[in-house]
């Protein structure tokens, strides 16, 4: 154990030097680097699907990738936005349109209406990324904005939102500003876009705060789809219109989302899902798994509960969740 912990120490300063000492130096590559970062503000209507959840104002980083104003961040952040807003290093804020959200992946695109005064990032390989490596997360604000962190774990990640991450990227320690920030390599191009705080990204008992980011790989084979439709394309999964978590072996419904899916199949807060089409369940990441091998968004999906009254059978009409959101609200 002491020696991980000076393993990690020793990753977080060279990191930590490595910024400090260049950004003195004004070394020009680095200073693009940090400029490539920049802030996003949005704002949601007040009646969009997601503004309980995620507020009507939102702020985040983003991450610019095109000479043309072309900026990457992690999706909630613009979702069911009627505005947008690209504020740069210097200062200077510039409306963005809202260009695409990738729901699988968790990324969103949005474009500046005039250039933004950065080099963009190169887009790195993040698959060749692995436990113990020592990466560099950036936030909008320069040098202060830069943190040395290792990758503790590659691992899956089961969201309550029915989402799910195969191969997610793990780091600590902790950004503050983690939405939509960037994750570098050692050669200064970008691994991953940041998404969430995680209280402990170590696979074992040990308490380890960090952060999940989204694989850039990811990114790659639906660029030209978000670019050209909004969206990657293909069959949508199948959308439940679920809230639901982990309680020991059991997944148990925390919240069913008004007029979607599992309100109309009758399921309620506190139903312990147990089967998908006869097999059981054990996680969240085994039951999206299985629905989603049921087919496209429409199949129906039959769920055995585990209810206060007993067991019950009901058969789950799936839908799009695409179709549920607003994405382009007009006002």
């Amino acid at each position: 154990m002491l020696g991980r912990i000076a393993v990690f120490v020793g990753q977080i300063t060279a990191c930590l030097i490595l910024v400090t000492s260049t950004a003195a130096a004004q070394d020009s590559a680095t200073s693009d680097i940090l400029r490539a970062v920049v802030r996003i503000d949005s704002e949601i209507p007040s009646d969009a699907r997601t503004a309980r959840f995620l507020g009507t104002s939102r702020s985040a980083n983003g991450i610019v990738i095109d000479n043309n104003g072309l900026v990457l961040t992690i999706g909630y952040i613009i979702l069911e936005a009627m505005s947008a807003t690209v504020t740069d290093a210097d200062g200077q804020s510039v409306p963005a349109d809202v260009l695409a959200y990738d729901y699988d992946t968790g990324f969103g695109l949005i474009r500046a209406v005039s250039p933004i005064a950065a080099q963009p990032l190169r887009l790195g390989d993040s698959d060749a990324l692995t436990a113990t490596d020592q990466v560099l997360i950036l936030g909008h604000g320069g040098a202060e904005a830069a943190l040395g962190a290792f990758v503790v774990v590659r691992d899956t990640y089961a969201g309550y939102w029915e989402y799910l991450l195969e191969d997610a990227i793990f780091t600590s320690p902790p950004h503050p500003e983690w939405a939509g920030a960037a994750l570098l390599g050692v050669d200064g191009r970008l691994l991953g876009v940041g998404s969430l705080f995680i209280e402990d990204t170590a696979p074992d008992s040990r308490s380890l705060p960090g952060n999940m980011f989204v694989p850039i790989n990811l990114l790659k084979p639906i660029l030209g789809d978000l670019l050209e439709g909004g969206r990657a394309a293909g069959a949508p999964r199948p959308w439940m219109g679920l809230f639901t978590r982990e309680m020991g072996d059991h997944v148990v419904v925390v919240s069913v989302i008004p007029d979607g899916p599992g309100e109309s199949a009758g399921i309620v807060e506190g139903d312990i899902i147990t089967e998908v089409s006869g097999q059981g369940v054990y996680d969240m990441a085994d039951l999206y798994r299985k629905v989603w091998a049921l087919g496209s968004a429409g199949v129906d999906i039959p769920l055995t509960l585990q209810t206060g009254s007993g067991v019950r059978q009901v058969v789950l009409k799936s839908s799009d969740r695409y179709d549920y959101l607003r994405l382009n609200p007009t006002y």
